[in-house]
Formats: C-alpha cells, structure tokens, sequence
C-alpha cells in the first residue's frame, strides 16, 4: 500500500461490507440473488441459442433482443460471483484495480442496455409508423453501425471516471466499500478531498446515457401509440400493439429501478444504505432476470421457437 502524505494513500485492496445492516442475513438473501442469476443464464442463453439457429429470426428486433440478451448475461456474471463470495464463503477483498476494472464493466453493460432499449424502440417506430421503408432503413449495414455504436459509446463514456478516480484523487485510512460491487459513487465516497468533479461528470454521463434514451424512447412509444390509435382496422391495431408490449414491459421496469436506485442513492442520509444498496442490485439483477421471460411469453415467434424446441426434444 503505497503511502502518499500521512493517512493518505491509494489502496492496493478494497473491502465490500455487503447490505450494511443486514450482514447477519446475507447469506439468506444471497439465495433468491442466486436464483434469479441462474434463471438469467438459462433464459438468456436459451433466448441467443433460439435468435442464431433459427434463419427466420435474423431480422433487425431479433438482433437487438439477442444483444441485450448477451448484456444481461455479462452483467450480472460481472456482479453476482462476487455478490455470492461476500454473501457465503467471507470474500469481501478486491484489488484496487480489479475494483476499477468491474466498475468499468458495470456502467457500461447498464449503458448498452440502455442504447439496445433505445434502438428495439426505434426499430418498432419505424416498422409501424413507416412499414414500407422498414426493410430499407434498417439493412445489414445500418444494423451493425448501431451495434458498434452502442458498445463503443458507453464503454468511452466511462472511462473519464476511472481517470478521474485513479489520477486524481487520494484516499484516507477506510478501505471498505459499502456496497456489494464496484459502483462510482461508492467509491468516490472513500475520498478525502473534494470529489465535486466526480459528482458532476457522474450526473452528465447518467443524463448523455441514460436520462437521453430515456427521453427519445418515450417520444418514440407516443408516435407509436399515435399511429396505432389512427389505424382503421382493430385488428391492426391490436397486431401492431401486441409487437410492442414485450419492449414497453421492459422498458418500463428497467427504468423504475433506474430512477429509484438513482435517487436513493442520492438522497444522502434521508434513505437507509440498505434499502439503496439492495435497489442497486435489484437494478442490475432483475432486468437479466426478467427480459428473457417476457420477450418468450409475450413475442409470439420466440415462444413459437421455444415450443417446438421442447417439443421436438420430447419426441426424440
């Protein structure tokens, strides 16, 4: 551990507390965050494996369903191993720069999620507002620039975080983290002098990634919501309604645990560190948890595949 000027040094090994104040049962709570991951990787592989075998399903939504899928895959595998080792086996320790590492990781998986949201909104408003030009707008081509585009956007974004935590700042004599992962804020908390940079850069990477999509995702669901309700036909508009349940489901629970993990976390000492740190992990774990379960009831074609799946293993 590197000494820089008395008390203050860069720690080499950080600790997580956990769920401060609910330490003596982690362990029980660790059980329903192991279930959920469980039911992720085996909704969201199983979702990935249906999107690439089937020739059918390789169409613009398909792609974006399987890249948020392999999202919530890497994010809760980025958090919940080490979530279990606090939780079960007393492995709190992290090195400073693995802590960075999966800090890193964290923010820009809830980034790409954000702009795969983003883009399955704009490809449903396109598909219904302008039907003839779907197959036209969304071609192979523009297909992968967005998928570059959402990667690479989020994963530079937060970058500038890490420099700033790592350059610029310096730490007094507490090494734990109260928290279960690597969240920015948590750790800028270690610091000892101003961190009002970090704060800010914090809030504007939270607006650019995440208060942008949101924002552009709604205004995309009106004109939806305004082109469906001018349909002639019921049937049309029950057809067309119906493509977009599974995304408003998800995006409506994906941004309610957005913004009550967001403000819990900075109504300071008003909200109990419990409650925001378990807001925290549900934010992270239950969209992985949830997505593949919506997207296989209410997307007729993914269910279809699902069906005939189990069906023909029966046989067999």
């Amino acid at each position: 551990m590197p000494i820089t000027n008395g008390t203050v040094f860069m720690p080499s090994v950080l600790t997580f507390i956990g769920i401060p104040g609910l330490e003596t049962i982690q362990c029980w709570i660790g059980i329903p965050f192991c279930a959920m991951y469980i039911i992720a990787l085996a909704g969201n592989s199983l979702l990935l494996i249906i999107i690439k075998t089937e020739p059918s399903l390789h169409e613009p939504m398909y792609i974006f369903l399987a890249m948020l899928g392999a999202t919530d895959i890497a994010l809760s595998t980025n958090i919940v191993p080490k979530m279990l080792g606090i939780f079960w086996f007393h492995l709190p320790e992290i090195c400073f720069d693995v802590c960075l590492f999966q800090m890193w990781l964290v923010h820009t998986f809830q980034g790409i999620e954000s702009r795969v949201l983003l883009a399955m909104a704009l490809d449903r408003y396109v598909a219904i507002c302008y039907p003839l030009r779907h197959a036209t707008i969304f071609n192979q081509q523009l297909v992968t620039h967005i998928a570059v585009g959402v990667t690479l956007r989020p994963a530079i974004l937060v970058i500038p975080c890490l420099l700033l935590i790592k350059c610029c700042l310096k730490f007094c004599g507490t090494k734990l983290i109260s928290h279960t992962y690597c969240e920015h804020m948590a750790l800028v908390k270690l610091a000892t002098e101003d961190v009002s940079i970090n704060k800010f850069y914090g809030l504007l990477g939270a607006f650019i990634v995440g208060g942008l999509d949101f924002i552009l995702i709604t205004l995309s669901y009106v004109q939806i919501f305004i082109t469906v309700f001018h349909l002639p036909q019921k049937e049309a508009r029950l057809k067309a309604f119906n493509t977009c349940v599974p995304h408003i489901c998800v995006f409506f629970q994906f941004c309610l645990l957005a913004f009550f993990s967001f403000f819990t976390h900075r109504s300071g000492s008003y909200i109990p560190s419990y409650i925001h740190i378990t807001l925290s992990n549900l934010y992270l774990l239950v969209p992985p948890f949830l997505n593949p379960l919506v997207y296989g009831v209410k997307t007729k074609h993914v269910r279809d595949k699902v069906v005939k799946m189990f069906r023909s293993k029966d046989q067999a």
